[in-house]
């Protein structure tokens, strides 16, 4: 499966995508990271695996439905028939949401539904949570929302700060994203009444896989 990343950031999920694409057996390859800023460090990451790179910048362009269009053809020239999010700070627009309906993931650092948003991890804290943690869900209209692939539970810790907590919330992204991308370009994701079913699982074939506690 022909995979398109767009990122907006220094491409830590992304680093975990390219490593396991390059592994012979995995079911994807990434051939086009889009970025909507020209500073993004995730680009020099794909430059040096020898990814194709665009730089789409959203300043260019008057409505947001006219930046996704100039995304979408980036994509599409380059031959991409999935997208992965990958700390891409846009919202998209409804138009290109459903242009790639069931063909886009997202990486959100909670337990989704819990904690949609931006300052994750503060409110987390703020909020005396025991466990939080990160989700792979495919992409629907709302900020953070729609069938969830799978999820990682991680502990929030005694004496936890913001930057502990995101660094161990990020160390479970860099595994879980690579799962959930392996199962749905394998074909064993089926999206019904939106929720994701898993082929292969036992009782709870439609609750979202979840990756132990670590």
């Amino acid at each position: 499966m022909k995979v398109g990343v767009l990122i907006s950031g220094r491409g830590s999920n992304l680093k975990s995508l390219i490593d396991a694409c390059a592994a012979p057996d995995f079911p994807a390859e990434i051939v086009v990271v889009v970025s909507n800023k020209a500073d993004a460090g995730g680009l020099e990451v794909a430059r040096a695996a020898g990814i194709a790179t665009a730089v789409i910048s959203h300043k260019d362009y008057p409505t947001r439905e006219e930046f996704d269009a100039a995304m979408d053809a980036a994509l599409q020239d380059a031959g991409a028939e999935f997208i992965c999010s990958a700390g891409f700070m846009r919202i998209l627009s409804d138009g290109f949401v459903e242009t790639w309906r069931d063909r886009q993931l997202n990486i959100h650092p909670s337990l989704l539904p819990a904690f949609k948003g931006l300052k994750v991890h503060e409110r987390v804290l703020e909020a005396g949570c025991r466990v939080t943690g990160c989700t792979v869900h495919f992409v629907r209209a709302a900020m953070d929302e729609g069938p969830i692939v799978a999820q990682a539970d991680v502990p929030v810790l005694p004496g936890d700060t913001v930057e502990t907590l995101s660094a161990r919330v990020l160390e479970a992204e860099h595994k879980l994203y690579p799962l959930a991308l392996r199962l749905v370009a394998q074909g064993r994701t089926k999206i019904v009444d939106e929720r994701v079913v898993i082929e292969h699982e036992t009782a709870e074939a439609q609750a979202p896989l979840m990756m132990p506690p670590r």
